[in-house]
């Protein structure tokens, strides 16, 4: 057995803003393994200033599993443990190396295009113009749609609220927001309560992480339900997951497997949190289509019924053809001949 790693640059299609600036080009890693005519692929969606793999060794690490792949997949994941991304790596190129086709990495109903998964629709942060230019789009398909705030004046989001609940109540229309931790101790608290009058789903993320004990007080006394997202990231011990959930008790927590360890940590923050009547779902990271077809492929095993955060990579100019579409409001997967073949033959070369 072999492996080795390519690096591959995704373009945005248009420059998409996050908490963190705007992004025009998107880097991750695809690791490959090798063997007697078979092949197995997964995405290392490291994503620089945000994922806590985002060290100066990630490289270093990443040819370190290609020249140690035969220890095979459970000692090499907990070798990996402090770079959760290339843990979902190994897991996916596992999976894959041993499946019938390289892209079918949990068979179900789903990945026969039986069944879907309920996805949410996301707003993407920008001008006003733009945010009601994607609500537009996405509420007509989407019973469910997610907006970031906090990046624009705070009075201008709560307009657009105000337009968007205008249009369609809460019967009609579920709205989640995600903050980004961009509240400040000084007037988060102001700001839920502006918020609530639109009657919302939930919040992720209102302030910075590590700040436990507002945290806490917060998903005590916020009138709207409180989603944890990247104060999850960097956490690797049970224990440690266990003291956290405990501390805060959030109403909600958003797992995205690139930052928290792939299937298995995402599986573990899941168990504490059904222990604890804490909701959640899945969302990814901005992944190629090769994770993002991982991720959704695992979620529909879940069998949960809320919205999640998945798509169909359609933010980029050169993704890889994929077999996920959608269609009001739910994920479907079709047919994985129809994957590009550039995936799985040159990009092992």
């Amino acid at each position: 057995m072999e492996a080795n790693f390519v690096r591959y640059l995704m373009n945005f299609n248009v420059p998409v803003g996050t908490s963190r600036g705007e992004m025009e080009v998107r880097e991750t890693w695809f690791l490959f393994i090798k063997e007697n005519g078979r092949l197995g692929m997964g995405e290392c969606g490291m994503l620089k200033g945000l994922s806590c793999d985002d060290r100066p060794e990630f490289l270093e690490k990443l040819q370190w599993v290609c020249d140690h792949i035969e220890m095979g997949e459970t000692a090499l994941y907990e070798a990996m443990r402090e770079y959760p991304s290339i843990q979902f790596g190994i897991e996916q190129a596992f999976l894959s190396f041993y499946s019938p086709h390289p892209g079918l990495l949990f068979p179900s109903a789903f990945t026969a295009g039986k069944e879907s998964i309920p996805i949410n629709g996301l707003l993407w942060m920008g001008k006003p113009t733009f945010i009601r230019k994607q609500f537009d789009e996405k509420v007509t398909h989407f019973p469910c749609v997610k907006m970031k705030v906090g990046a624009l004046n705070f009075q201008s989001e709560l307009d657009l609220l105000t337009e968007f609940r205008a249009q369609y109540p809460p019967d009609q229309l579920e709205i989640r927001l995600d903050a980004n931790g961009a509240f400040t101790p000084e007037n988060v608290e102001e700001r839920l309560a502006q918020l609530a009058e639109f009657s919302i789903h939930s919040i992720e993320q209102p302030i910075r992480p590590k700040q436990f004990d507002l945290m806490r007080d917060l998903c005590q006394m916020s009138p709207i339900p409180i989603a944890l997202d990247e104060e999850l990231i960097g956490i690797f011990d049970r224990e440690d997951k266990e003291k956290l959930l405990d501390t805060i008790q959030p109403q909600y927590i958003i797992l995205k497997p690139s930052f928290v360890g792939g299937f298995r940590g995402s599986q573990e923050w899941i168990d504490l949190a059904n222990e604890r009547n804490i909701g959640w779902w899945i969302t990814s990271a901005l992944e190629s289509n090769v994770g993002l077809n991982a991720i959704a492929q695992w979620t529909y095993t879940l069998g949960s019924s809320m919205a999640q955060g998945l798509g169909t990579g359609s933010l980029y100019l050169n993704n890889f053809q994929s077999p996920l579409t959608i269609k009001e409001g739910h994920l479907w997967h079709h047919d994985l001949n129809d994957w590009d073949a550039f995936v799985w033959n040159e990009k092992s070369n």
